[in-house]
Formats: C-alpha cells, sequence, structure tokens
C-alpha cells in the first residue's frame, strides 16, 4: 500500500506514472500507479482483480461477466468465468480451476491504443491548459459470438487515464451476419463489490438527462453466504440502460453504447471524492473550464441587444444571451432576420462580446400530430412535461438544420437550450428514427448528442439545462429552485450561496450557473426584484459578490448591468476582482463553512499549482458584528510549513501552518459585509 502524503497525493501534486497495458502469461495488467485492473484471456476473458493502488484494496469479491447482451429475447454473457465456490470473497487460488462459459461471447484478440477525442473541442474562452484527447492508455478487446448466435462481433473498450484513479468503459456490437439483430437489453459493467469498498466506488455514465440513473446497485444472487436473510444486499453494480437500447441492428450496422465512468476513492471524506469527480470532468471534458462572464438580456430587439453589448463592454462582462422571453428566433430562415443577427454579431464582437441566445429545444413543445411523443401509457401525444417534440422524428432534422445555418450564417457563439432534459419516451411506430417504445430513449438521447457536437465543432459554448457535460456542453443549474429567485433579496442571496456550496461538491465552479432576477422573474414583486438596481445596490452588490468571490457564472437576467454610475463601479468591481484572481477563483472550491444565516460562512479555492495558492471568501449575512477564530484548512493549497495570508489587498502576514494542514485567523467582519482573505507561499 503508498503511503499518501501532501508531496505524493495526485489531488495536490501533479502524478506522472503512465497509464500502461502489461501482458504477463495469460494475464493482462490495465495500471497508471492509482487504479489497476487485472484481466485474464484463458479460458476466458474476465477482470479478476480491480485494486486501488493507494490503499492496496481490492474492489471485487467475484468475477462476473464483462457485459451481458440480451438478444432477440435470450440474455448471452460476453467473457466472464464460472466455478467460484464463494463470493463473500476471491481467493487467487481458485482461479486456476475456474472454467468458461460456452454459451458466452469468447475472448479472440486485444489491441491496445491511446484514448481518443469523443468529440470535438476547440479551445476557447480562457480554458485551463489542458490535452484533450487525454492522456492514458485503451485497450479494445473483441469477442466472438457463441454457436447459438451468427455472425455477432462483440468488443469491449477501456479507457485508462493519466493522473487519475479514472476508467472508462463502453460496448460496440458490430453485425457481420445477412439479417437484423434484435439488441434488446445491455448490461455495459457487471462488478461484485465488496462491502468496504462499495461506498469509495463511483459510477456514473454520459447518458444522463434529468437525473437519468444508469448505475443500479442490487442484490446478487451468487452471493450465498451474505448475512442478509433474503439475500438482498446491494453489492452488485451493473451500468445498463433503463430501458432499451431495443436496436434492431442491421446487416453491417455497428452499435455503440453510452461510456461508463468509474473512480476508485482512497478515502470515505466527502470533500477527497467530490475533487476527484471534479478533475475527473476536468480532464475527460476540458470544454467545462470555459467560464465566460454572461448576461441574460431579456428582450431581442436590436437597440436592447446593443445596450447589453454595450455596458458588458464598459464592465467587462464577455457574453450576452438573448433569453428565454426575449422574442429571439434561432429557427428564422428569413435572410432579413439573419442579416440583423449577423449585424448584431458583428457589433458585440468588434467590443469582444460573444454573442448567441435561446432555443426552445424540444420540451413542453408540441410541433404536429406526426412528430410528438407518444406517452406510452395513454397512446396520446403527451410526455413527462406535458407536450415534447420527438427528436427521433423527421420534425428533429429542419430543427437542427435551421439552427445550426442559422449560427453559422450569423457567426454567433453561445447557444442556450431548454431541453431534451427529461428523458422522453416515445411509442409511436410511424417516427423515422425510432422503431418504438423500447429504443425511443436512445435515439433522442443520441440526436441530441450528435448536435451538441456539431456545436463542439464549431466552438459554440452551450447552455444546457441537463448533465450533457461528457459529451460536449459547458453549463448546467449550479443546483437550484427557479421560484427561489421570487423570494425576498435577502433570501435568495443566502440560499443561491447555499447552493453554490453544496452544488461546488460535485461541480467545479465554471460547471453551473446561477441566476440574478434584475427584473422580475416567477413573481415576488419588487421584494424580490433588483431593479431600479441603484435602490437596491447592497443587495445587488450582495450577489455579485458571492457569484464571482465562488468563480460562479450567473445568469444576469434584464433589460442592463447598471443604471447609474455609482453601480456600474460596484459591477465593474467585482468583474475587476474575478478577472485579478481568475486562475485561482475558477480552481476548486473546499468547503469551510456552510452558510447558516447565523454566522460567518466561508468557501477557500485552492490550487497547488498556480499563485496565489489560494483565496478564502468570507461572508458575514448577519446584522450584527462578528468575531470568530477562522480554522483554514491550507492541505489542498499544497503549502505545508508557513504561509502568507493576507485580507483584501492589505499587507500579508506570516502564519505557521499546524500539523494537520491548518491556520487560526483571527477574524472581524461587520454587519451584512464580505472580505477575502489571499495564501501565498512564502517563496
Amino acid at each position: 500500500m503508498q503511503h499518501i502524503s501532501q508531496h505524493n497525493d495526485w489531488l495536490v501534486q501533479p502524478f506522472h506514472q503512465p497509464a500502461s497495458v502489461e501482458e504477463r502469461g495469460t494475464e493482462l495488467i490495465l495500471s497508471n500507479g492509482l487504479i489497476r485492473r487485472t484481466f485474464v484471456t484463458s479460458p476466458n476473458f474476465a477482470t479478476v482483480d480491480y485494486t486501488n493502488q493507494i490503499t492496496g484494496s481490492s474492489l471485487l469479491r467475484g468475477i462476473k461477466p464483462e457485459a451481458i447482451l440480451t438478444i432477440n429475447g435470450d440474455a448471452f454473457a460476453v467473457g466472464g468465468l464460472k466455478g467460484q465456490p464463494d463470493y463473500a470473497y476471491l481467493d487467487s487460488d481458485w482461479i486456476a480451476d475456474l472454467t468458461g462459459d460456452e454459451n458466452a461471447f469468447q475472448f479472440r484478440e486485444y489491441r491496445i491504443g491511446e484514448p481518443e477525442a469523443h468529440y470535438p473541442w476547440v479551445k476557447r474562452r480562457s480554458a485551463a491548459s489542458l490535452v484533450y484527447p487525454p492522456a492514458g492508455v485503451a485497450l479494445a478487446v473483441v469477442f466472438s459470438p457463441p454457436p447459438s448466435i451468427d455472425s455477432l462481433r462483440v468488443c469491449v473498450h477501456y479507457e485508462l487515464y493519466r493522473s487519475l484513479p479514472v476508467m472508462s468503459k463502453w460496448i460496440t456490437v458490430h453485425n457481420e451476419s445477412q439479417k437484423p439483430i434484435q439488441l434488446d437489453a445491455l448490461n455495459c459493467e457487471i462488478l461484485a463489490v465488496n462491502e468496504q469498498e462499495k461506498h469509495r466506488l463511483h459510477v456514473e455514465s454520459d447518458y444522463a438527462f434529468s437525473g437519468m440513473e444508469t448505475t443500479e446497485w442490487g442484490p446478487d444472487a451468487d452471493y450465498l453466504t451474505q448475512i442478509d436473510y433474503h439475500y438482498q444486499m446491494p453489492l452488485l453494480m451493473t451500468s445498463r440502460y433503463p430501458l432499451g437500447p431495443g436496436v434492431l441492428l442491421q446487416p453491417g450496422e455497428t452499435f455503440r453504447s453510452f461510456r461508463t465512468f468509474e473512480i476508485l476513492h482512497e478515502s470515505d471524506d466527502r470533500e477527497r471524492k467530490g475533487l476527484a469527480r471534479r478533475k475527473m470532468y476536468r480532464t475527460v471534458a476540458p470544454q467545462v473550464t470555459e467560464n465566460p462572464i454572461l448576461m441574460h438580456v431579456r428582450s431581442a430587439e436590436p437597440d436592447a441587444v446593443r445596450l447589453a453589448i454595450d455596458q458588458c463592454a464598459e464592465v467587462g462582462f464577455e457574453m450576452v444571451i438573448m433569453t428565454f422571453g426575449s422574442g429571439f428566433n434561432i429557427e428564422s430562415e428569413d435572410p432579413e432576420y439573419i442579416s440583423t443577427m449577423k449585424g448584431l454579431a458583428d457589433y458585440a464582437h468588434s467590443k469582444n462580446i460573444q454573442l448567441g441566445g435561446y432555443t426552445l429545444m424540444c420540451a413542453s413543445r408540441g410541433v404536429g400530430e406526426a412528430f410528438n411523443c407518444i406517452d406510452p401509457d395513454t397512446g396520446e401525444p403527451g410526455s413527462r412535461f406535458g407536450q415534447s417534440a420527438c427528436l427521433a422524428s423527421r420534425w428533429a432534422d429542419g430543427y437542427f438544420q435551421r439552427v445550426l445555418n442559422f449560427m453559422d450564417a450569423t457567426g454567433m457563439d453561445v447557444i442556450e437550450t431548454d431541453g431534451p432534459y427529461h428523458g422522453d419516451v416515445c411509442a409511436s411506430t410511424t417516427h423515422a428514427y425510432h422503431n418504438g417504445l423500447e429504443d425511443s430513449q436512445l435515439r433522442q438521447w443520441e440526436a441530441c448528442v450528435r448536435f451538441y457536437h456539431e456545436c463542439r465543432k464549431r466552438g459554440i459554448y452551450i447552455n444546457s439545462p441537463d448533465q450533457y457535460y461528457l459529451n460536449g456542453s459547458n453549463k448546467c443549474g449550479m443546483g437550484y429552485r427557479e421560484t427561489n429567485f421570487s423570494l425576498p433579496r435577502e433570501r435568495q442571496i443566502l440560499i443561491a450561496r447555499q447552493n453554490i456550496y453544496d452544488g461546488t461538491y460535485e461541480k467545479t465552479p465554471s460547471m453551473g450557473w446561477m441566476f440574478v432576477p434584475l427584473v422580475a422573474y416567477h413573481g415576488g414583486g419588487q421584494a424580490a426584484t433588483f431593479e431600479p438596481l441603484c435602490e437596491h445596490l447592497d443587495d445587488y452588490e450582495a450577489h455579485l459578490a458571492q457569484n464571482f468571490g465562488s468563480g460562479v457564472m450567473a445568469c444576469y437576467r434584464g433589460p442592463r448591468l447598471f443604471d447609474a454610475e455609482e453601480t456600474k463601479i460596484v459591477v465593474k468591481r467585482w468583474v475587476d476582482f474575478y478577472k485579478r484572481y481568475r486562475l485561482i477563483l475558477n480552481s476548486d472550491l473546499i468547503h469551510v463553512r456552510r452558510p447558516d444565516g447565523r454566522s460567518m460562512d466561508c468557501m477557500l479555492h485552492a490550487n497547488a499549482q498556480i499563485s496565489p495558492c489560494g483565496l478564502a471568501m468570507l461572508y458575514n449575512p448577519t446584522r450584527t458584528l462578528q468575531e470568530m477564530t477562522l480554522r483554514l484548512p491550507l492541505y489542498y493549497t499544497g503549502l505545508s510549513d508557513v504561509a502568507k495570508i493576507r485580507e483584501g489587498e492589505g499587507e500579508s502576514e506570516r502564519y505557521e501552518i499546524d500539523r494537520d494542514y491548518s491556520v487560526e485567523i483571527p477574524i472581524k467582519m461587520e454587519a451584512k459585509s464580505v472580505s477575502y482573505l489571499v495564501i501565498e507561499s512564502e517563496v
């Protein structure tokens, strides 16, 4: 077992050991120094060990197939071994006596390569200095079908990345026969996980929408020595399609599954788990590090858009989005309208502002009986959120082409899609691109993914209402309820800061948006809104301070960013603050004190690779002066002995760091105030 300390912690310092595949007799070992997955190739291909190399602990208690396909109604294992005497643990001495399953897909060969780019990425907008596709190793394992299946080749793909305890996996199925084959269901990964490591295995996939969960923890029928009387301990992890895929695979056609991502944590600590997931996203989906400062202008009338562009340029904002309800029509094919919008885009670019707008993709939208989603329960048009268009119908061809043509013709830079975020299903049997209910969810997801990839190819920034990060989107909600922004200003501000604090356990600051209702949003009247801005400047500044201070960009929705010189000064002050400290403010947040409205709260940005290596934001939301001794954890700043810390732009003081990598700092904050601490090394 490796000893983990600050100087060799992969979450603090660069970890340079390459990822590799090593062949040892009938074993293949996929390793990067942080995790190791070991396979045997005889009598069939199977995972026989999956170890966290930091702790030395193996994840597995048993051998399962690498995948399970249901073809024409019958289930077939891909690889795997039979005969394990007990599934409470896996004794290495048992492996030599295990046998293959003659009804399973059989190992044919393997190929070693490098990770592939799963979508194009044009680096823009102050993105971090990242390499894409990420460094690592790829392993492709080919299987031949059992005698009962005619000419179906299955390939299991693995990617292991350098400097991350992360592996991804997906399946391709190629029909080499002369007749169609129905792929009813597919389990892409099956792991018999032991009791200790279950909570240290994080699994997600890029088949993500509306909280769609491809990861299932269920009972293992082979585990007969478990303590649960009914054999229901949830220790079998399966990554599978919730519905279908239900694909009719034509001769010569290849089906490609979603990708499963697995993180092997070496700790139960919530912060470390969050840091690992955030680093995974930065590595395999680097576009999420783009973090432009954006405004939502509520009117798409040219004069209103020019005003927004002018104000953004004056205070340092970088992007204008013509928001929902603005009248912006991204589907327009009217040459005059397109010319007008191109003129606005050119004007924005002349001032170094990026421009784009909103589109109602398919959610809550009817487009005619021939193309609407059909509710499987009623047989009538309808979906989870009322009526929705089916993205696997011919209507989608025209929609996507209109939008891309518009973006190409105008040169716009950003698109904000409303939907598809709810995993619609469709029971229609007449739509062009799905056969029925079973493949309808998959085909609609594929259509959305293809569109996002086209946007990525063009360098278009994508605001999406759900987590399409692993397929190219830039940002979705940090975690908020829209009606919260109709609450009185004081309440919405503190709740928004709680949402930022909680949301950044799983997201980097750049991955989520917040919201500022400069004008009325869902209601709430004058108590909730900020116009006139100069009359509510303290509250406006509170939003600015917590958004820029956390590195979380908000959608400032209204006709303008400032209405008086004093308002402009405040907005520009926080924009300038963000740009001065942009590198550290875009770095990971360490969660110090959660906002509770009773005392000070604190969030700490940390990055051992830059200077300053830390910046702590402090907020006093109360109506009284607050004093306390703040214990600030500096482990992830990379500092170990001494830290230089200054409040705001004042003089630095020298602090000796305790053996738990923290310092104690006396803090005194006036009522309703904000402050920050800048942390640097002594050298």
